[in-house]
């Protein structure tokens, strides 16, 4: 039987920790599947990590696996670091904050499986995907970070910013290993390397809803970032 990872970083997701993870336990739960979670956790001031322990003590420590963090060192580090410890032979990585629902999972799980791929990736803008809570001014950058990114870059698929994805274990391993960036950018220059280096990328349709509770992380700074990122991925790949 196939296992998979879950790696969840996490930076003040108290309230939305406990829900997430109880969801993606009922998933595998109802599809016979082995799994584990990976917590990441970045010194969250608002308790994060204790409610990953009580966690922990629920599902069991070969369930949820608590791989804390001094500090907020980044996204890309995060993944880096999860995994590490991941000992799955799919590794999905997702957010925590239920912009991802774990309930695309069983669709993700069943492309893969039709098809062999090494990467399934959720998308936002191809038919059946969507955004909700949105504002009008974040739907014109998420929309126009996608579309520079594919006149520049090419990469073959419909959403380079999606966060939401499933790798065969060593493809992921093989792509860490040659990626550069460490912030947001890191989703996109997965993707693109991927493609380059002919991995076979499959997408799902995902509805994509704005976190439950807390603010959104992304700022100017990462919106810069991500445009150095296009512009080396164009150099470099």
């Amino acid at each position: 039987m196939s296992k998979y990872s879950v790696i969840l970083p996490t930076y003040q997701e108290r309230r939305n920790l406990p829900i997430i993870v109880w969801l993606l336990a009922r998933v595998f739960a109802e599809q016979h599947l082995a799994w584990e979670i990976i917590i990441v956790d970045d010194a969250s001031p608002d308790g994060t990590l204790e409610v990953a322990k009580e966690l922990q003590g629920l599902y069991g420590e070969d369930k949820i696996i608590l791989k804390p963090r001094a500090g907020k060192l980044g996204l890309g580090t995060a993944y880096i670091h999860g995994l590490k410890f991941c000992t799955g032979d799919f590794v999905i990585i997702m957010d925590a904050d239920f912009s991802h629902h774990p309930k695309f999972l069983v669709e993700f799980i069943a492309k893969q499986k039709a098809q062999n791929l090494d990467i399934v990736t959720g998308t936002r803008y191809i038919p059946g995907g969507g955004v909700y809570g949105w504002d009008l001014k974040r739907k014109v950058i998420s929309r126009g970070a996608n579309l520079l990114a594919k006149l520049v870059l090419w990469p073959g698929v419909s959403d380079v910013t999606g966060s939401f994805r499933l790798y065969k274990k060593p493809v992921l391993e093989s792509l860490i290993a040659s990626t550069q960036s460490r912030g947001y950018v890191f989703q996109m220059e997965i993707i693109v390397r991927a493609k380059a280096a002919g991995y076979t990328v499959g997408e799902v349709p995902i509805t994509f809803v704005d976190r439950v509770y807390g603010e959104s992380k992304l700022g100017g700074d990462e919106i810069v970032s991500y445009a150095k990122g296009i512009w080396m991925l164009f150099r470099a790949v």
